[in-house]
């Protein structure tokens, strides 16, 4: 579930040879395992390795030995002169005992299979002259592509496109993934991902202490909340979603439901007097509570027992919505902002931050999509292609005081003590009109029954993910909490939950 970034990667790598491993016996894993993910891909025809100067290049003459050991017609293009070559991967070549071919796109050929063995993830300037033609006619050729650590031309960290790259339909890397094996544009270069054990202990996670996770379940498993036998509703906590308006009540609505789905005990619309009656009468499950002004909300904060607060899906944006934000943080509440909620902060958002930052230890999740992020982190949100939405959203997070999750297919969630997880499970039906809102209350419904803030949120958006898998193609927001159920049920069975 760790995620390394290239120069965690490159530490584990030296801890393992201070530790006996040698250098060379890692490349020697990592090219076997790279021929044998080939051998799965093709059963016949050639295989052409096109390898660079680095240990990456290393790793695709391991393969290209051992494929050919294995009889497979193999040959390797180059991208430097082989003498040329030092370290590792210059043993490594020596391993080859055939010629090269010339770096050039003309020598790919028709290969049944294409081993990327070109530049690593370390690669962090934009791919220019000969390699650019070769990445070029790589994906020319229409051979499928098995990268080797990442796509060439993807920087491992960031997930960007430096200038081009590769389009694989498999990538194999080892250890742990990179952030670009998650983040967008990157993932969608690598295809399949496989991981390969290459002989790298994993204590050596102990000393580098990683901080960015994938968002799947071992990363936050021991906090899923779970209702005992002799629980009640009570004690799985109380929702309060903040409707607006008769005509945008419905993302309220929404954002209710989710949260009864994701586990609270009981939910609350707190709706103005002019949707009362169709607030009402589109609900069951879901009380409803008349609140028009802030001294009303203050009174309604005053009730210990309604812990969790979402502000923002429909709330409207204006004067109204920010008092009612900064009225619940005032009382420390687990508080979730969305919508509405963030954009009434615009003009002014150190004046959210520091009602944030009086509250100790903040249970305040902070969910924009790419179009609200810069209302409130305009200098942190430009697209210099080194500044990676995992950067990002970490800096968001450390300035706010908050945890903030930045939607997307890549939804990456960051925490102010700089931890943070990467989801990739969401399918492209998931971008759909209030598929956020639900998410919204989810995350409150899971805020309720006392699970903190940075894995609420992660969890949220691992359940949303699934719930959008589980319903397919053709959703439309209404369905998810109706999958929510089933996915609940696979996660307990999962985790070894009876129920």
């Amino acid at each position: 579930m760790e995620v390394l970034t290239t120069a965690e990667m490159e530490r584990a790598d030296r801890l393992a040879i201070a530790a006996g491993t040698p250098g060379f016996s890692l490349m020697l894993s990592a090219g076997q395992a790279v021929a044998t993910a080939a051998m799965e891909l093709v059963a016949e025809g050639p295989i052409l390795v096109i390898a660079g100067p680095g240990n990456n290049g290393g790793d695709g003459f391991v393969a290209a030995a051992e494929l050919a050991a294995r009889g497979r017609d193999v040959s390797v293009i180059l991208l430097c002169e082989r003498d040329s070559l030092q370290g590792d991967a210059a043993s490594a070549a020596r391993g080859w005992k055939y010629p090269v071919l010339p770096f050039n796109p003309q020598a790919i050929g028709r290969p049944a299979l294409i081993i990327d063995a070109l530049f690593g993830a370390g690669l962090d300037r934009p791919v220019k002259g000969e390699p650019l033609d070769m990445i070029e006619a790589i994906n020319a050729d229409g051979a499928p592509v098995l990268a080797v650590d990442l796509p060439s031309g993807i920087n491992g960290t960031t997930g960007a496109v430096m200038g081009t790259a590769v389009r694989a339909i498999e990538t194999i890397t080892f250890f742990r993934r990179k952030p670009a094996h998650l983040l967008l544009p990157g993932r969608l270069n690598c295809g399949r991902v496989r991981v390969a054990d290459i002989g790298i202990d994993a204590r050596v996670l102990i000393e580098i202490a990683p901080k960015t996770f994938e968002n799947i379940p071992s990363s936050w498993s021991g906090a899923f909340p779970v209702p005992t036998m002799e629980g009640h509703k009570y004690n799985r906590g109380h929702v309060v979603v903040v409707s607006g308006g008769i005509a945008a009540a419905g993302a309220a609505r929404l954002s209710a439901r989710g949260a009864l789905r994701a586990g609270a005990g009981l939910a609350t619309l707190a709706t103005p007097r002019e949707a009362l009656a169709v607030n009402a009468s589109a609900l069951t499950a879901v009380m409803v509570r008349p609140i028009d002004t802030v001294v009303e909300f203050a009174e309604l904060l005053n009730e210990k027992r309604l812990n969790a607060y979402v502000i923002g899906p429909g709330a409207g944006v204006g004067e109204r919505t920010e008092n009612f934000v900064l009225t619940a943080l005032s009382v420390k509440r687990a508080v979730v902002l969305d919508a509405d909620a963030l954009t009434s902060f615009a003009g002014n958002p150190e004046r959210l931050f520091e009602a944030i930052k009086r509250i100790p230890d903040a249970q305040v999740v902070l969910t924009p999509h790419d179009g609200e992020f810069p209302r409130l982190f305009s200098d942190i949100s430009n697209k210099h292609p080194l500044r990676s939405k995992l950067e990002r959203v970490r800096a968001a997070a450390e300035r706010s005081g908050a945890v903030v999750l930045l939607k997307g297919p890549d939804t990456t969630v960051a925490s102010p003590d700089g931890r943070a997880t990467i989801a990739a499970n969401a399918p492209p039906w998931l971008a759909t009109a209030g598929a956020g809102d639900v998410l919204s209350g989810m995350i409150a419904g899971l805020l309720a029954q006392g699970v903190p803030a940075f894995e609420a949120a992660s969890i949220a958006v691992w359940m949303h993910g699934e719930a959008a898998q589980e319903a397919g193609p053709g959703l439309i927001a209404e369905d998810l909490p109706e999958t929510l159920p089933a996915v609940t049920r696979r996660l307990y069975d999962e985790l070894g939950v009876e129920y």
